[in-house]
């Protein structure tokens, strides 16, 4: 076991903070970004989300067919799309589509929206069927820690429409254990602080998560040995995963 101790801050930084109207946006201002794919350059993510969605839709053979429609975003930004959003199409609609700025997955740098290529495609709601080459990216997005962010049977808990074009990295093996129980990551931070849980990778490896809670301006925590990946949650603690370890 090796000690370490983790600063308040750090809850709004990681793959898995939850950013939403309740709980905005508090970290992640020194995300190293980086574009995934040379022909739009233009179009950032973290950096570790941009080299896993490349190596997914190069598995799938996408290139070309699956385009980046938005990206991260700055939070002038952000402020921006809402304001012409609510002028052009209403209050209604911009708080069905468009996050509150501050309160906005695409902030993060952790968010995509995709879209089936096409000549002319809507930057608001971009078409990404269920069927093709774009359900063969969501089966294959969920190995490289990518979720379908906004379902439609979710809306009342995550507090946006049906998005089946907006992607959000969490990472390996929360993507998994989110699809399996069919949880949004409203529900899976919450689930995640019941007990400690062990998934199973297609790989056989094993890896255990647990939650943290912050226990003031300093949270002192004994991870196992061996390769572990601490993320705050964005509200009140933090989740820690630790790979190769069994039940």
């Amino acid at each position: 076991m090796r000690k370490v101790t983790l600063h308040r801050s750090l809850i709004g930084q990681g793959p898995l903070i939850l950013v939403n109207r309740k709980h905005a946006l508090c970290g992640t201002g020194n995300a190293e970004l980086s574009t995934y794919d040379a022909e739009y350059p233009d179009i950032y993510l973290e950096r570790r989300a941009a080299r896993l969605l490349s190596a997914c839709i190069a598995e799938i053979h996408g290139g070309g067919k699956i385009v980046p429609v938005s990206g991260w975003r700055s939070h002038a930004e952000q402020q921006q799309l809402w304001e012409d959003t609510l002028r052009t199409n209403g209050e209604a609609f911009t708080r069905q589509y468009v996050a509150f700025p501050g309160c906005s997955e695409h902030e993060t740098g952790l968010a995509i929206d995709l879209g089936k290529a096409a000549s002319d495609i809507d930057f608001i709601r971009p078409d990404f069927p269920y069927s093709g080459l774009c359900q063969t990216f969501r089966r294959a997005a969920l190995r490289y820690g990518f979720i379908e962010r906004y379902a439609r049977d979710k809306e009342e808990i995550t507090g946006i429409s049906h998005e089946p074009w907006h992607f959000r990295y969490v990472g390996a093996p929360h993507a998994q254990l989110m699809y399996e129980n069919r949880f949004c990551l409203e529900e899976y931070t919450e689930w995640i602080r019941e007990k400690e849980r062990i998934c199973t990778l297609e790989n056989g490896r094993t890896a255990r998560v647990f939650y943290l809670p912050c226990t003031g301006t300093h949270t002192d925590c004994e991870l196992p040995d061996g390769c572990c990946q601490i993320s705050g949650n964005n509200v009140d603690g933090f989740v820690v995963t630790a790979w190769g370890v069994g039940a």
